[in-house]
């Protein structure tokens, strides 16, 4: 089939359009970071004397070093626990038959639709009763209230889908429970894993309501809230390049991430959308 010049040109311009519009903005970061002083009021796509000085200063001068490695704790340990229990709940909702299963998987999607600031009462006297007020343990739990049932409701699916003889022939050797989902199906849902993992750290690593409200102490805070409170020398400066660095590295590992595992998280997320 002959291809239409109209629509083919028309397909690269709507390219170009969403691509200029999804990246200057971060092309932007990235050249505003390497101008100092009065050249970051000038609008030019780049620096005439492009310096590093913001990159150096953010780590001198805040304590964005501590910042950058509480949000990488809280994110891989938001990670880990969720894939570790949504397997074991993505087995028992998907491979196991028992009444109300339906009923429960909707109270599980239902809870991931709650606005953040309704929980943030509730949730607040439960981390004070814990003692893990101003820890960074409380911003994993808060965090696992809304990446557990992403995690459980996307792997309840690929779990339903596995072949049955393979869990047959399992039991049939006298493989146990645990054995099977982390030795058998384990390997096989990897994709899901890994595209599940990736948006569950995605967003723990963004995630600024909880952090700013259950941590206190500096020591404490992750980088979407280190960010926010970056200040200049008065009340009238605003420390953009500062700012423009900040910004720049706290995303410059979700982009490394995402070109890594992208073979995967397509696969992941495209897996069962046919059934052959």
């Amino acid at each position: 089939m002959k291809k239409n010049p109209l629509m083919v040109l028309g397909f690269y311009l709507a390219s170009a359009l969403v691509l200029f519009f999804s990246l200057f903005p971060f092309y932007y970061a990235i050249v505003s970071s390497l101008k100092n002083g009065s050249a970051l009021f000038s609008t030019s796509l780049w620096p005439a004397h492009p310096s590093l000085a913001n990159y150096i200063a953010i780590f001198k001068e805040q304590s964005f070093g501590a910042n950058l490695s509480n949000s990488l704790f809280v994110a891989t340990g938001v990670v880990v626990f969720s894939l570790l229990l949504s397997m074991l709940a993505a087995y028992a909702l998907g491979r196991v038959s028992f009444r109300g299963r339906g009923t429960l998987m909707m109270c599980i999607l239902s809870v991931s639709m709650f606005p953040q600031v309704a929980l943030l009462s509730g949730l607040f006297e439960l981390i004070r009763t814990l003692g893990l007020y101003d820890s960074l343990w409380a911003l994993m739990l808060a965090d696992l209230i809304f990446t557990l049932p992403f995690t459980v409701w996307v792997l309840v699916t690929f779990m339903r889908d596995l072949p049955k003889e393979i869990e047959e022939a399992a039991v049939m050797d006298g493989v146990g429970i645990f054995t099977l989902i982390f030795r058998i199906f384990l390997p096989l849902l990897w994709p899901a894993l890994v595209a599940t993992g990736l948006l569950a750290f995605i967003a723990a690593w963004n995630e600024f309501l909880f952090a700013l409200t259950f941590t206190l102490s500096n020591e404490e805070r992750t980088v979407p809230v280190a960010i926010a409170l970056i200040s200049g020398g008065s009340s009238f400066e605003l420390p953009w390049g500062l700012l423009m660095a900040a910004s720049v590295i706290v995303t410059v590992p979700l982009i490394a991430l995402v070109l890594i595992f992208q073979r995967h998280i397509v696969s992941g997320l495209t897996a069962g959308a046919v059934k052959g």
